[in-house]
């Protein structure tokens, strides 16, 4: 606590709360001990949390920077003195003092971000960037406000065909103020058909087209989302949250030059902090959207999210990030092909992108009783391996999902690949195998769950620990026992460059 006439309370988060203290050590253990699998989720580098935990947190910063500094060159927009005697001449457009370095910030993050998309055809100069949405379902919401009146219709996926809930869901705010037409993916082909799309966009007359996926694992054809959006005279905004990284890093056909509007998150294959952003290549819609953010929908923007968001664009013009997006999506593909080989079918005829999808109903037991989505994401996360459970198309609720959601970010930069690939594949496979699906009646209909052999289950286990003991990982991992799971007495995991010995299992299983 203080420890001068002050009241300022010193000491590390350990002496201060020693509870968040010790929670955030589980966490570490955890993120270490297994296999996070989760496309949406990845590591941010040492470098982006520094720069979240900075003193710019501190800071409010209501406003934007000038406008001609989405025209400056970095090393323009790092001319310290050249802004501060600026500022202290004429200010700026922000409605606090005590911002000169928030400025200098948050317009290097929105030229780093330019510059990361940039193209052969589209220079840095010609990207409007706005950093400050908080998460990536303001930022749509955002644009669907700076574009948008209520009762417009928008057309976007469904959601239980691989969209997102601010593409129309009727749970969200999207789907409560607009007039929703979703389109889907072909019930055989699992694919898009641009065909159906632009057959539903003439018959409905959207205002606002929405291309981009949170499970949907294939190329979209932007070209064809343009003509169709065209030929009804509406906008197009393409969600690149999950596949950011890979269009910087050629990975992923990139939007630009085709969608009016681009959002993405900033956490997920970016492996920045947890943030969004809004790009546009047209001078007129740019101040509508900046409006639509602040004051439109959001007050004071996070001003070390600016700083760590900065970090990330620029380690994403390395070519160590761009040689991490390409193995991402190669050991999605030798995922999903060592999946199929092992008799799993993977929907939408595998993938292209980061991410794929597996029908957990490959799996039956008596009376054809099938393996559902949530028991299977339950066992392999007690094996070691982290997965979502997800609708895959032909469900019929979202409640009891038939599918997994797999993605391959985080295991990549732990510094995995294609072997690695498909021995993850057969631990999968074999987990499920061993799995007895049971179902008995609940008051909404069946309830699903599932039993596996406990010898199987052990064995898998160890060799997970094995896997994620080769594993790169950049922290020092804590050997806290990591109580609130069943752990493998014999793994052992680095620590700080040393191994540190694993606590013995809790008997909780």
């Amino acid at each position: 606590m203080s420890t001068r006439d002050d009241f300022l309370f010193r000491g590390d988060l350990a002496v201060l709360d020693p509870a968040i203290a010790q929670l955030i050590d589980f966490e570490k253990e955890r993120q270490a001990r297994k296999l996070i699998m989760i496309p949406s989720e990845s590591s941010a580098p040492r470098a982006v949390r520094e720069a979240l935990g900075s003193a710019l947190m501190n800071i409010y910063a209501e406003g934007y920077p000038d406008p001609e500094t989405h025209w400056l060159t970095q090393d323009e927009i790092l001319d310290y003195e050249h802004h501060l005697a600026y500022y202290r001449r004429r200010g700026d457009r922000r409605y606090y003092q005590g911002v000169e370095y928030a400025d200098v910030v948050e317009a290097l993050a929105r030229r780093r971000c330019a510059e990361a998309f940039a193209t052969d055809a589209i220079t840095a100069d010609q990207i409007y960037a706005n950093v400050q949405p908080l998460s990536g379902a303001p930022a749509n919401i955002a644009v669907q406000q700076a574009l948008l009146k209520p009762g417009d219709t928008i057309m976007g996926m469904a959601l239980s065909h691989g969209g997102h809930l601010t593409h129309g869901s009727p749970v969200n705010l999207s789907g409560r103020l607009y007039d929703v037409a979703p389109y889907h993916v072909n019930p055989q082909t699992e694919l898009l058909d641009y065909d159906e799309i632009e057959e539903l966009a003439l018959e409905r007359r959207p205002k606002l087209i929405i291309a981009g996926y949170t499970s949907y694992p294939r190329f979209p054809n932007w070209a064809k989302f343009r003509q169709i959006a065209d030929r009804v005279g509406a906008y197009l905004m393409a969600d690149v949250a999950h596949v950011a990284g890979m269009v910087i890093a050629g990975a992923y056909p990139t939007p630009l030059g085709y969608a009016d509007v681009v959002t993405f998150t900033t956490h997920k294959t970016l492996g920045g902090p947890r943030g969004a952003c809004i790009l546009t290549t047209d001078p007129a819609l740019a101040p509508k959207i900046d409006r639509a953010v602040f004051p439109g929908l959001q007050g004071g923007p996070h001003v070390n999210k600016f700083a760590a968001m900065a970090v990330a664009f620029r380690l994403s013009q390395t070519e160590q990030f761009h040689a991490l997006q390409h193995q991402t999506v190669a050991n999605a593909v030798a995922l999903a092909r060592a999946l199929t080989a092992r008799g799993l079918r993977v929907p939408c005829g595998g993938t292209e992108t980061h991410l794929l999808l597996l029908d957990c109903k490959t799996v039956r037991g008596r009376d054809d009783i099938p393996l559902m989505g949530r028991v299977t994401a339950a066992i392999l996360d007690i094996v070691g391996i982290v997965v979502n459970k997800n609708t895959i198309p032909g469900d019929k609720t979202a409640a009891y999902p038939s599918g997994i959601r797999l993605g391959t970010p985080w295991v990549t930069q732990r510094g995995l690949r294609e072997p690695e690939m498909d021995q993850i594949a057969g631990i999968i496979a074999r987990a499920m195998e061993s799995t007895e699906p049971v179902a008995y009646t609940g008051v909404r209909g069946p309830i699903y769950r599932g039993k596996i052999d406990f010898d199987v289950l052990e064995e898998l286990r160890a060799e997970v620990a094995q896997l994620a003991e080769r594993a790169g990982i950049d922290f020092q991992v804590p050997c806290s026992g990591y109580p609130h799971h069943c752990l493998v007495p014999e793994a052992h995991f680095r620590v700080a460059g040393t191994r540190g010995t694993s606590a013995a299992p809790h008997p909780s299983l």
